[in-house]
């Protein structure tokens, strides 16, 4: 099976009270942009739902706010959190 083109990322962290909204994805430069003020739960669910919008752009709304919140519970669940950011594995698909 032929592998799919890694998407990457550029995160930008800043304020948008102004957009209503706390995160923005962008298809144009592939850039996720998350209010900066969100921590914990909800900053990780808004993580996972703006990469989903990026990843899969035909899913719809409430497909996308469904994916999230689900990923987010199994996650929180299992205990991850922010707290490093070390490479120290690469994960399956940087092999």
């Amino acid at each position: 099976m032929a592998r799919k083109k890694v998407v990457t990322f550029n995160i930008v962290y800043r304020k948008l009270g102004k957009e209503k909204a706390y995160g923005i994805a962008d298809h144009n430069t592939n850039t996720l942009e998350i209010d900066s003020r969100l921590i914990g739960k909800k900053h990780l669910e808004i993580l996972l739902h703006e990469g989903a919008h990026l990843l899969l752009p035909e899913m719809n709304e409430e497909g996308i706010v469904r994916l999230s919140a689900s990923l987010t519970r199994l996650l929180w669940e299992e205990g991850y959190r922010r707290i490093d950011n070390r490479d120290v594995l690469p994960l399956q698909d940087e092999r």
